[in-house]
């Protein structure tokens, strides 16, 4: 007897069902329409990128957890295979940045200067499945490349907090957090910290919100700094405030290792922002925000909900980046949101797709006639014409049942078909 093929997903991947689906559809649209309402242009990139652009010590953490990909043919030789390069070509991406920064170095001549790119696809990454996290998921992103000004940022901020409006996350009480890597870096120097212990500093820091700032002094103590010289960097995080007038103050304090402007720059975003009137959401200074990639610059954000762990979007600036692939350093900023957390929350609040069309259901009796059965597809065609969602189907014998579940699926009129009358 044949071995019974596995019928559930692969671990960390899911099916998914028609409610959800109707979800994420009407997510995706709203997304595409908002941000092309800012001027933003849908792009597309293979979801399999080169293995030493996805190698190439930009992607943090997440280049430890690359699908990576065999080399096909007569290329793949395992008996003479030493090493992974000799079996290994390629990967699936594990986000949709350096696909990005690969597909503007190769049609940048064909591209507007500054670019605003919108970009939607599936990314994998071999991580510990758990929940609002997959190992499949999709990726929204927005950046604009070729602009080195703070309109940039705010640009992206205001639209992506405009989509959230549209699918309703204002009431989940979201914020905006923002930070700047070289604040970051400008207070480490403040203290005395050697520049090449930032990013073990910083990997200390980025556990504030789990540890608390006991935690981090115990920790950066433990690493062998001075117990006054790690007084001195936490005092700076304890008597900063939130606000902009807080990062032009923390841009005084630190004014002999960083150029005031790097303070002042974020301050305008935060003060360009938050007079919005629109704006039904905090945009607050959080200097122990660090973001994990490697490929920032400048500019960092994330997008905290209420009762929701973890962030639901995050981007920054990256200036260096699209330089590794054409010499040349091209200025870049992006934000993207988490969408699979975003469906999340909204599925699990019971979210129903606004302005949905009526739904009808036409449920035949078998063995109807010819007659029959082309006046209910004319009946039915001329209803879709006029913006009514017809379903045609087979009636059940257990038609009872049967309506039950069609009204699962948001169909609340029927109409029946027999053999013997038209009902």
């Amino acid at each position: 007897m044949a071995a019974t093929l596995k019928k559930k997903p692969v671990t960390g991947m899911k099916d998914i069902l028609p409610a959800e689906m109707q979800v994420r559809d009407y997510v995706m649209n709203q997304i595409k329409e908002t941000y092309r309402g800012f001027g933003f242009q849908s792009i597309e990139t293979p979801c399999v990128e080169h293995i030493e652009n996805l190698t190439s010590k930009q992607g943090g953490d997440n280049e430890k957890l690359i699908f990576k990909i065999m080399k096909r043919g007569e290329k793949l030789n395992l008996e003479t295979a030493q090493e992974e390069k000799d079996l290994v070509d390629s990967g699936l991406r594990y986000d949709l940045t350096v696909p990005l920064c690969r597909y503007y170095s190769n049609n940048a001549a064909q591209l507007p200067a500054p670019f605003k790119a919108l970009q939607m696809g599936s990314v994998w990454r071999a991580d510990r499945p758990q929940r609002g996290r997959f190992r499949q998921f999709v990726q929204c992103d927005i950046d604009i490349l070729g602009d080195p000004t703070n309109l940039a940022e705010i640009e992206l901020i205001l639209a992506t907090t405009t989509l959230l409006g549209k699918i309703g996350f204002d009431k989940y009480n979201y914020r905006i957090r923002i930070n700047d890597r070289n604040i970051l870096k400008g207070m480490a120097a403040y203290c005395g910290f050697p520049e090449d212990d930032y990013d073990k500093i910083f990997i200390s820091l980025d556990k504030m919100d789990k540890i608390g700032m006991d935690g981090v002094e115990a920790e950066l103590t433990e690493m062998g700094y001075d117990a006054d010289q790690v007084k001195k960097y936490l005092g700076l995080f304890s008597s900063v405030t939130h606000d902009a007038s807080g990062v032009r103050s923390l841009g005084e304090v630190l004014a002999e290792v960083m150029e005031p402007a790097k303070a002042e720059n974020l301050a305008v975003i935060m003060d360009s922002v938050a007079n919005v009137p629109s704006c039904k959401f905090d945009i607050v200074f959080d200097p122990t925000l660090v973001r994990g990639m490697s490929y920032y610059t400048g500019t960092i954000f994330e997008i905290e909900v209420e009762g929701f762990p973890g962030s639901v979007g995050g981007g920054g600036r990256y200036d260096k980046m699209i330089g590794k692939f054409t010499g040349m350093e091209t200025p870049a900023c992006g934000f993207s949101i988490g969408f699979e957390r975003i469906i999340t929350i909204l599925m699990e609040n019971g979210f129903t797709v606004p302005g949905s069309k009526a739904k009808k259901a036409y449920l035949i009796e078998k063995g109807v006639s010819s007659e029959v059965m082309s006046k209910v597809i004319e009946e039915a065609m001329q209803e879709r014409s006029e913006g009514v969602q017809v379903l045609v189907s087979q009636m059940n014998k257990n038609k009872k049942f049967q309506k039950e579940q069609l009204q699962k699926e948001g169909y609340l009129e029927f109409k029946e078909f027999y053999k013997e009358a038209l009902k």
